[in-house]
């Protein structure tokens, strides 16, 4: 493990939905700022344990979850803890964008309005820095009351970024952000990963080894909804202590 602080533990989570039992005692410690790559076969588990962080979860029915999900060392299922804050605090990229129905400038503005009470002279400012920390302000700083709709796939995933960049999370959850682009989009999405884990706590849902293989510091290999093996990305990869996941990174599992 590294050195550095964990900002998410799990101990002895489980999830089932209905009678399905999907995530079975997990056990998982995630640093903090560096970029976490889940991976696994399809149906492992991945998105699974991903959405337990924000607790977005309990929004399906027949859900129950049991153990603990440690953030900066509290449990996030405590009764005093508040939902929306926890959700505040991870900014979440799914695998297809979904920007809100206004305005390219307002998908950015509407957050810090919300969450930040901002003065009006200073949102302007405010929403520039977000699209530009997001690479996207000068594709679209001549159109920014157009609608959010008329990008392109990898401007809309970029924007959605900058909408989550707006309320200042610690934690950033990728739901395989780059599946539904193009290598070009799919390319700027990926370096813009790599710069957020300087400053964020970046956890990452790949079903690409590829892309874990480049990006991730630190990896969790689930496999029928159990962790077989997590650790440095260097030390997973290319010395895996378990045969399973020899098997995975080799590609004879898939």
């Amino acid at each position: 493990m590294f050195n550095e602080s964990v900002k998410i533990e799990t101990s002895n989570l489980n999830v089932y939905y209905h009678k399905n039992h999907v995530l079975r005692d997990i056990n998982v410690r995630i640093p903090a700022k560096k970029l976490t790559a889940i991976i696994g076969p399809s149906g492992c588990g991945k998105t699974t344990l991903l959405k337990t962080f924000n607790r977005l979860l309990e929004i399906r029915d027949n859900v129950k979850i049991s153990g603990e999900v440690i953030v900066d060392g509290e449990n996030i299922f405590s009764s005093k803890k508040d939902v929306s804050d926890i959700r505040k605090n991870m900014g979440l990229l799914s695998q297809k964008p979904y920007p809100l129905p206004m305005s390219i400038y307002d998908n950015v503005a509407y957050g810090l309005k919300i969450h930040n009470h901002i003065k009006s002279e200073e949102l302007y400012e405010r929403v520039k820095h977000c699209l530009d920390e997001a690479g996207i302000w000068k594709e679209v700083k001549d159109r920014l009351h157009d609608p959010a709709s008329g990008l392109s796939l990898g401007q809309q995933q970029r924007l959605c970024l900058a909408r989550a960049l707006s309320v200042e999370p610690e934690i950033f959850l990728c739901d395989e952000p780059t599946s539904a682009l193009d290598p070009i989009a799919a390319q700027q999405i990926e370096r813009l990963l790599d710069k957020l884990k300087n400053n964020f706590t970046v956890i990452l849902v790949t079903h690409t080894l590829r892309q874990a293989k480049r990006l991730a510091d630190y990896v969790i290999f689930l496999y029928f909804g159990k962790v077989v093996e997590q650790g440095s990305a260097d030390e997973l990869f290319n010395n895996p202590r378990n045969s399973e996941t020899k098997a995975y990174v080799e590609g004879d599992i898939s």
